[in-house]
């Protein structure tokens, strides 16, 4: 190994790259640009990975709604296109027949499903918003963002029937003077008054709400709208082993027997489910990244072999130098060693220099898209062991495609040699 740190065998491995500058550079460039379109694409593709997460991080990703609709089969004695009500002690009965599931929120509202929103007034100023009856639970599933110094309902709220609500950002941009603090104020919803306690700020991904939502205990959307037990829809997140599309059918089987509806009657309850089409955003995310790992290793092993060519080039070219080598005494392990270590040299230049140029178009698009609301995209990086690993890999191939010219170098007679012009 002592001929890797001779200042010799670097002199001879620097004056054969000069001696073919372009086409060194040509193929240092194709090695270069397989790294750094694997640095690219692997970035990117983490980026669009964070982004996702960050959008539904407020959220339970295992989560999925089902509502009630008509049946459209007869079933033991009822007609076709009877209309199913869910019921406040379908919760309980669910809980008991599937422990998949985590939470489950009955949840009410007016003013999202055809029906007109409730009517808000505060002093001069009024409004038509769309109001939640809600349980504390459903922050659990979706979390809401309270700003400082409110809350959001609590189960003191659901015992005492409390008129208390939740207000979204425009409703306090809509009834509220700029200044003005909302919290411990009164607003009047469809004539009845109800204390502000708390402001959501609202993000995408929450399900039926908006920035213009209030929430009221769901004891009190009850009691005033005289609904009784009726549930509009159950908002439900199962635990994250939970195999989320098998407990949707399952849970949607156990209220059709509830409900007396055909088991075979897709029709008599529907359904959203946010865990499978998360699955298929990630699934997707993770198609990306297999792909920019693909097409980064074809792309350096293209380059790699490059590489070898110019090599195989460059042993030709130096027939009667490595003759004279010969006959003046160098082995066959100098003469292999010195063309491997051009091999290995010209590759980890060429790694390091398209990691950089990576790093820098990473860096570039971070800044880009940096502080873009809706725009599912966030610090696109690639892991440091997944860049070693690839630097790695590239210098195990440079070594392995320099074993050809090596071998070709070291098959030279030098009498052979010594007779080429």
């Amino acid at each position: 190994m002592k001929f890797i740190f001779d200042r010799d065998t670097w002199q001879e491995i620097f004056g054969s790259i000069r001696k073919n500058k372009l086409r060194t550079v040509i193929t240092v460039i194709g090695v270069l640009w397989g790294i750094f379109v694997y640095i690219g694409l692997s970035g990117a593709a983490k980026g669009l990975d964070n982004g996702f997460e960050k959008e539904f991080s407020d959220i339970a990703t295992n989560s999925m709604f089902v509502w009630a609709q008509r049946t459209s089969m007869p079933y033991e004695g009822f007609k076709i296109g009877r209309s199913i009500q869910l019921k406040l002690g379908d919760v309980e009965a669910l809980e008991n027949r599937h422990p998949d599931i985590q939470f489950i929120a009955p949840r009410n509202v007016k003013g999202v499903f055809g029906d007109s929103p409730a009517q808000v007034v505060r002093g001069l100023k009024y409004g038509s918003y769309s109001t939640f009856g809600d349980f504390p639970v459903v922050d659990k599933i979706s979390k809401k963002k309270i700003y400082d110094g409110g809350r959001f309902l609590n189960d003191e709220d659901i015992e005492k029937e409390r008129k208390v609500c939740v207000i979204g950002e425009r409703v306090q941009k809509e009834l509220f003077e700029k200044d003005e603090n909302p919290l411990g104020q009164y607003v009047r919803i469809d004539n009845i008054y109800f204390q502000v306690v708390g402001v959501h700020k609202y993000e995408e991904g929450g399900g039926f709400e908006d920035d213009s939502s209030i929430f009221i205990p769901f004891s009190t959307y009850q009691k005033i709208y005289n609904m009784g037990d009726n549930v509009s829809w159950f908002a439900i997140a199962a635990y994250d082993d939970a195999e989320i599309v098998g407990l949707e059918k399952d849970i949607k089987q156990s209220l059709k027997r509830i409900h007396q509806a055909h088991p075979d009657d897709e029709r008599a309850f529907g359904s959203f489910n946010l865990g499978e089409a998360f699955g298929k955003i990630m699934g997707f995310s993770k198609g990306m990244n297999f792909l920019s790992l693909i097409v980064g290793i074809a792309t350096i092993i293209a380059g790699v072999i490059a590489i070898g060519n110019i090599l195989l080039i460059s042993v030709k070219e130096r027939t009667k130098e490595l003759g004279v080598r010969r006959a003046l005494g160098a082995t066959p392990r100098e003469v292999r060693g010195q063309i491997i270590l051009e091999s290995v040299f010209l590759t980890i230049v060429a790694g390091i220099v398209g990691i950089i140029c990576g790093a820098f178009v990473l860096a570039g698009i971070n800044a880009a898209t940096a502080g873009q609301d809706g725009f599912p995209y966030t610090n696109p990086t690639v892991p440091i062991p997944y860049v070693i690993g690839a630097l790695l890999i590239m210098i195990t191939l440079g070594t392995l495609i320099g074993l050809i010219p090596a071998q070709r170098a070291v098959s030279i007679k030098p009498i052979d040699a010594l007779r080429e012009e």
